[in-house]
């Protein structure tokens, strides 16, 4: 039976377990992650102003964000009071079914064009872009698309599409949605991040561009199953031949109390020249490391993780994700030694007088975290990271939010950052010679330092959007080599300008 028609099969199956009869909510469309009232909805969560609908994870529906805007403190006549009014209004979804249109046109600006400002890369440049979104629900069935006209990709070292054309575009959103009380189906593509807001997730996250898979949710905001199935981009082998590359992501969440939030996840990068998807690496409840890993012994290139989200001291919240990649309790020594890989976030975010939030962050990766001995299995999808695309550094950062007239987030930012040369897609050290030993757990080679003083202004006002990000970089030991020093103005920007429409459907 073909693969297709298994999904279509397995999805109808759940989907009649997990439907309530009737219907007992209606779909609703996910927030993009590139929306610009977003972080002014994190900002109001960051405060403690606003409950978060899905700690660490991300993107959450416009009726999660409605609910938690819903029962946020409104009766004092304070800036955030107004502010939650306003962005209840505008995520609120149209009763019964309902269609929404939007158009957007203007221009991106970059002083290179890899989006990571900290890692610059590509041409300077000022380009056209243009998006269509559209989307339809139908009682518990939500269908989403958002084609982009964006010629500014094919300034991106990362973009792994066609470079050899004058104009080209991708489609940020295109999915369908089945929705239910006790859990949903997904199947299609959008940004997604597993980890801390502010940076990319571990396991998975918007860095690069987006994955279409097959993704399952089931549970309530206590306890929560989550699940991401995809194909990665198929890679040449050193005989010529194709090798078949997947990724397999699942996440267990759990809130004991109404301030502490844990989840356990697991990630799973599969590939071989005859390989397929197997079933045993797709179900949800299994444990890859322990059932295939040290079980069966078939190899995979697996990430385990944990993630904290602890809301305490009246409104700060802490949050922890850790990962460990491909343990090896054995062989803990000698020249053939696996050294360990590791990846790890402390965040830390909360009010700061009437109306401001701060948050804090320290990340880091270790020399060879996210890739292994066979360079096919490594957490990666045509050279970029399938969550962090950069290992063998730290990072330190701590910024403001301020919102302006409940349109606009100001947010200014101190970043420190040391890079070593371990890079995600270099080769692994060989076994045997004894440089896999010798390989430092952080920072091969010249480290670089960047000192970032940066300024960052997202938001909406009537058809006119903006998203801009820069700062003033200081940098020692540039481009890795000892003593060069360089101070660089990096940022970029996109303005557009829109129309939208909706209705409702008979």
């Amino acid at each position: 039976m073909p693969a297709s028609i298994r999904v279509l099969l397995v999805a109808t199956a759940l989907a009649g377990v997990l439907s309530p009869t009737p219907a007992r909510a209606q779909a609703s469309p996910y927030i993009p992650l590139d929306d610009p009232r977003l972080p002014l909805l994190e900002h109001l969560i960051a405060r403690g102003e606003v409950e978060d609908p899905s700690p660490m994870v991300r993107p959450f529906r416009r009726s999660d964000a409605v609910r938690v805007l819903a029962a946020a403190d409104t009766s004092a006549s304070t800036p955030d009071a107004g502010l939650i009014r306003r962005l209840r209004r505008e995520f609120d979804d149209p009763p019964g079914n309902s269609w929404r249109l939007e158009g957007r046109a203007g221009a991106q600006a970059y002083t290179h064009g890899r989006r990571d400002l900290l890692h610059p890369a590509g041409a300077r440049r000022i380009r056209p872009f243009a998006e269509l979104g559209g989307s339809a629900v139908f009682a518990n069935v939500v269908l989403a698309t958002r084609p982009m006209a964006e010629p500014g990709l094919l300034d991106d070292p990362d973009w792994g599409g066609r470079t050899d054309l004058k104009f080209t575009g991708r489609v940020a959103d295109a999915y369908i949605s089945a929705q239910f009380k006790y859990g949903s189906l997904f199947y299609g593509q959008m940004d997604r991040n597993w980890g801390p807001v502010g940076l990319p997730g571990i396991p998975l996250s918007n860095y690069g561009y987006e994955h279409q898979g097959l993704a399952v949710e089931i549970g309530n905001q206590d306890i929560r199953l989550s699940a991401f199935a995809t194909d990665l981009r198929d890679e040449i082998d050193s005989l010529g031949r194709t090798v078949h590359r997947y990724y397999f992501v699942h996440r267990l969440h759990a809130r004991p109390s109404g301030r502490l939030t844990l989840g356990l996840w697991e990630g799973v990068v599969l590939a071989g020249a005859d390989r397929n998807f197997e079933t045993r690496y797709r179900n949800p409840l299994s444990i890859s490391y322990l059932a295939n890993t040290i079980g069966l012994g078939d190899r995979g290139n697996v990430i385990l993780g944990a993630d904290i989200h602890w809301r305490a001291l009246r409104r700060a919240t802490f949050q922890a994700q850790l990962a460990i990649d491909d343990f090896s309790y054995q062989n803990r020594s000698g020249p053939n030694r696996a050294p360990d890989r590791w990846g790890l976030t402390l965040a830390a975010f909360g009010p700061l007088g009437s109306t401001l939030a701060w948050r804090a962050f320290y990340t880091q990766a270790s020399s060879l975290a996210f890739r292994t001995f066979n360079p096919f299995e490594n957490f990666t999808d045509h050279g970029v990271g399938l969550g962090r695309n950069f290992a063998d550094m730290d990072q330190l950062t701590v910024s403001l939010s301020m919102p302006l007239a409940a349109r606009w987030l100001v947010s200014p930012d101190l970043t420190v950052l040391r890079q070593g040369e371990g890079a995600i897609d270099a080769p692994y050290p060989e076994v045997g010679t004894g440089e896999l030993a010798q390989t430092p757990q952080i920072f091969i080679g010249v480290v670089e330092k960047t000192f970032r003083l940066g300024l960052g202004i997202r938001g909406r006002q009537g058809p006119l959007d903006l998203a801009a990000d820069a700062g003033l970089h200081h940098i020692t030991n540039w481009q890795h080599v000892p003593g060069q020093t360089a101070d660089r103005f990096e940022g970029r920007v996109q303005v557009t300008l829109g129309l939208s429409r909706e209705g409702t459907l008979r």
